[in-house]
C-alpha cells in the first residue's frame, strides 16, 4: 500500500474522472427519491497542491490548472470548475477536492454517502477532513481501514433503491482488473439496478479491451458504457497514456452529454500527439 494520491491530485485523470462523476450525480439529483453513494477507494478527500508531494510531481499544471482561466467551458465542466474554485481563494489554486468532496456536495438531506479507505494514514486523514469540511453532515459515514471491495459485499443492497458505487483503486497490484471484475460480479448480484462507475488507467489499450469484455460477460449486466481518454499515442506501454471510466447502468443524461464534454477536454488535456477519446456502448 504505497500509493498516495497526493502526488497526482488535480492531474488530467482527476479532471476527467471528476467531471463525469459530477454529471452522473447531477442526474441522480433530478428525482426526489433518496440515493446512496459508496466510494470504495476514497483517498483523503482534500489535497494541498502546495504540499511537498504535489509539488514534487506538479501534475496539476497539466490538469485542473489548464481549465481555471478558460471562459468557454461547457456547462457540465463549468459546474465542476466552480466546485474547485469554492475551496480556493480568488486567483489561487492551492486545494484540490477528491471524489468524496464532490459526492458530498451533491447530497440532499435524504441522501447518504459511505466512504472506504484502506491506507492507514489516508483513512485517518479522510475522517478528519470529513469532520472539518462537513461537521453537520450525519449522512456521511467513513469506514476507516476498510477494504472497499469487501464493503461491496457487506453493504449491498442499500436501503435506498437508487445510487452509485464509485470504484477508483490505485492499481498497485497486477491482478487489480480481476479484483474489479469480481467486485462488480458481487455488486450486480446483490444490487442489479445500481450505477457502477470504475476508473482505470490506460497503459496498454489491449488490456483495457480485455477488461471491457470481462465486465460485459458478468451475469446480469446489460447496459455497459465506457469512456476512454488518451493524452498521447500509447507507444510506451509502461507509461500512463490515459485513463477511462466504465459505467454499468449509466445515467441517461451522462451518455447524452459525454461527447460534448470529451470534445472539449481531449485537446485541452493532450500532452503529445495522438490524443483522442472514445465513448462506446459495449
Amino acid at each position: 500500500m504505497n500509493y498516495r494520491h497526493s502526488y497526482h491530485a488535480g492531474n488530467f485523470a482527476d479532471v476527467f474522472k471528476h467531471v463525469l462523476q459530477c454529471v452522473a450525480l447531477d442526474y441522480l439529483q433530478q428525482k426526489e427519491k433518496p440515493f446512496w453513494l459508496l466510494d470504495t477507494h476514497a483517498g483523503i478527500g482534500m489535497y494541498d497542491l502546495q504540499g511537498e508531494q504535489a509539488q514534487k510531481t506538479g501534475e496539476a499544471i497539466d490538469g485542473i490548472a489548464r481549465l481555471l482561466s478558460r471562459d468557454d467551458l461547457p456547462d457540465a465542466i463549468q459546474r465542476y470548475v466552480n466546485f474547485v474554485k469554492e475551496v480556493n481563494s480568488p486567483n489561487e489554486l492551492r486545494w484540490y477536492p477528491g471524489s468524496p468532496w464532490f459526492s458530498a456536495q451533491h447530497l440532499r438531506s435524504q441522501d447518504s454517502l459511505t466512504l472506504c479507505e484502506m491506507h492507514p494514514q489516508d483513512s485517518g486523514a479522510l475522517a478528519e477532513n470529513v469532520r472539518n469540511e462537513f461537521p453537520a453532515a450525519k449522512q456521511i459515514k467513513v469506514l476507516e481501514h476498510t477494504n472497499g471491495y469487501g464493503a461491496i459485499k457487506a453493504l449491498l443492497p442499500p436501503p435506498q433503491k437508487r445510487g452509485m458505487v464509485l470504484i477508483d483503486p490505485p492499481f498497485e497490484q497486477r491482478d487489480e482488473f480481476d479484483q474489479v471484475v469480481r467486485a462488480l460480479t458481487d455488486g450486480v448480484r446483490r444490487w442489479a439496478t445500481g450505477i457502477y462507475a470504475v476508473w482505470y488507467p490506460i497503459k496498454d489499450p489491449l488490456a483495457i479491451g480485455d477488461f471491457h469484455q470481462k465486465v460485459k460477460a458478468i451475469a446480469g449486466v446489460e447496459k455497459v458504457f465506457a469512456v476512454d481518454l488518451l493524452i498521447r499515442t500509447a507507444v510506451d506501454r509502461t507509461k500512463l497514456n490515459g485513463c477511462g471510466i466504465l459505467f454499468i447502468n449509466p445515467p441517461f443524461g451522462l451518455t447524452q452529454q459525454v461527447n460534448e464534454i470529451m470534445d472539449y477536454l481531449t485537446p485541452l488535456l493532450a500532452q503529445d500527439r495522438g490524443a483522442e477519446y472514445q465513448s462506446i456502448w459495449l
